[in-house]
């Protein structure tokens, strides 16, 4: 046999290192596609996880569902909250659960001042203890703890101190509604108020100190059990909290006073009582979104053409 025979076999033959890589190729394969999906795991957990912080402590997006806040924000617009300025909450329940969890609060830049408006969630009508349905509403914080809040025939005052409207203010109704007429919805209860003719009264804050007497009790019981006690009465105009006799009350907490720009049309402090600090989210910052509410989306070309480009991009003042 010839040499050139010879290696004619041996390149017929080969020498195995062919089939050896086509092997370690295809062992490869699977490993390069768990690699792969991997990857596309970490990236959307990781983007996951951003989102939820970001919305958790940063800024958020809600919807103007009514006309409380006209002409300020408009239904149909949809705004981006911030949420760190306040001192962001993490999450009270577990997502898509109702299973409760300890709260975290990051550190806030600042307190909600008059002229803020804010959104938050609402703590219930004024008979309630605990809202029936979790919402989320947003109005103007008109006074902090502290203050002195007083309406008189529609002008609103702030420790005897008439407080500029904001430029988006409205009345609907031009007439005010005589300090003779109390409207039997007004918060507190049992007062002598009406939307147009309120207080004085003083927004609680934390460790101030409420007199009670069983003239003035009614007005207080709800807030008292808001904060987590008991009220009762006993005979000869006793008044227990918390099974004990006694005829004054430490507040627990800060609270703020806050209404609608739409001042006639709007369901606010005035009818439902102090705002409870812990419960506010964050201060609406900006419109970035607005449209007609009332077409559907089933209807796009109209949809579309009811966009307020105008309004997208706003600053909220």
């Amino acid at each position: 046999m010839t040499e050139q025979q010879i290696n004619g076999r041996i390149s017929k033959q080969g020498d195995g290192t062919d089939g050896a890589q086509a092997s370690a190729e295809a062992m490869e394969t699977p490993t390069r596609a768990k690699n792969k999906f991997r990857d596309y795991a970490e990236t959307i957990l990781i983007t996951v996880v951003v989102a939820f912080f970001l919305k958790t402590f940063v800024l958020e997006a809600f919807r103007i569902p009514t006309g409380s806040m006209e002409d300020t924000l408009l239904v149909g617009d949809f705004i981006l909250v911030n949420k760190f300025i306040y001192g962001a909450r993490s999450p009270k329940f577990i997502p898509f659960t109702r299973i409760s969890v300890p709260q975290v609060k990051l550190p806030a830049l600042r307190k909600p001042v008059s002229g803020d408006v804010i959104v938050f969630e609402f703590p219930g009508e004024r008979d309630e203890i605990h809202p029936r349905k979790l919402l989320n509403y947003v109005k103007r914080c008109i006074a902090v703890p502290g203050d002195t809040f007083e309406i008189n025939n529609k002008v609103v005052y702030v420790n005897r101190r008439r407080l500029p409207d904001p430029d988006g203010v409205r009345f609907d109704a031009p007439v005010a509604r005589p300090k003779q007429r109390p409207n039997n919805r007004i918060f507190p209860p049992h007062s002598d108020f009406n939307e147009d003719n309120y207080g004085p009264v003083v927004v609680p804050n934390k460790s101030s100190i409420l007199t009670l007497t069983r003239a003035n009790i009614q007005r207080w019981e709800t807030f008292i059990e808001r904060e987590g006690h008991t009220v009762e009465y006993g005979p000869d105009d006793m008044i227990l909290i918390d099974e004990v006799e006694t005829y004054s009350y430490t507040v627990e907490r800060d609270y703020y006073f806050v209404m609608g720009d739409n001042r006639d049309n709007s369901l606010d402090s005035r009818f439902w009582g102090f705002l409870p600090e812990e419960t506010i989210l964050g201060q609406a910052s900006l419109v970035y979104w607005s449209w007609d509410q009332d077409i559907s989306v089933m209807n796009l070309l109209d949809k579309i053409g009811s966009v307020r480009w105008v309004r997208v991009g706003n600053i909220i003042l």
